[in-house]
């Protein structure tokens, strides 16, 4: 890494019960659920080990600072906000499944599911402008860290424009890679902007005792 350069560890917010129900939240403020929570002390204890981790920054959305929250108690780090990091606003779609935006009004959902850029549901961003606001605060926080590695806590869609910058996907490009809760994916921000270094770990959750067999957890 050269000494300009930031190194970003992009992390999802843990999981919340909209999205076991797969329902789109967007903005609406959503705690996270019991896993949710337990995700995120595993996180917090997997980044314990990233001795040269200089700022911690979240979305100003309850699941993503919760999760935050986590890592800074553990990390001894305070957590910074930046409302540019908030997940796309899906205006009427917002709370609803995929199933229930198909009856709502179908050629709508359609328009939405195959990612036509410039469509902005009721009261609600377009895919495009969320994108030019996801990566304005991606490339914001990483310019304020030049040689240093920053934790960032966002959202599925955010997470996702920050693939796209750093592989030059489209927009319209149907999603084939997966974002998981308090999943970490690496990515270098540098003077020609973001490059890819490694995407969707999830090792810190697979290898500690898991949420049903924690005694705590279940207490």
């Amino acid at each position: 890494m050269s000494s300009t350069s930031t190194r970003i560890l992009a992390i999802r917010h843990g999981e919340t019960s909209w999205n076991v129900d797969t329902r789109f939240q967007g903005q609406i403020d959503i705690d996270l659920n019991p896993k949710g929570q337990w995700q995120a002390e595993q996180l917090a204890h997997s980044l314990a080990e990233e001795n040269e981790l200089s700022a911690l920054y979240s979305s100003d959305l309850r699941r993503a600072q919760a999760t935050a929250q986590a890592v800074a108690q553990r990390l001894r780090l305070p957590v910074q906000i930046d409302a540019g990091l908030r997940e796309r606003h899906g205006g009427v779609f917002q709370g609803r499944t995929l199933t229930e935006m198909d009856q709502h009004d179908a050629d709508l959902a359609r328009r939405w599911r195959t990612r036509e850029v410039d469509f902005r549901p009721e009261g609600g961003e377009s895919l495009r402008d969320f994108y030019e606001r996801s990566i304005a605060a991606w490339a914001r926080v990483a310019a304020r860290h030049p040689g240093q590695t920053v934790a960032v806590v966002a959202h599925g869609g955010v997470l996702d424009c920050l693939y796209r910058a750093a592989t030059g996907l489209t927009l319209e490009a149907p999603r084939t890679w997966k974002i998981a809760n308090a999943s970490v994916s690496r990515v270098l921000f540098h003077s020609e902007g973001f490059a890819l270094m490694g995407w969707g770990d999830t090792q810190h959750l697979e290898s500690s005792v898991s949420l049903d067999e924690s005694s705590d957890v279940n207490a």
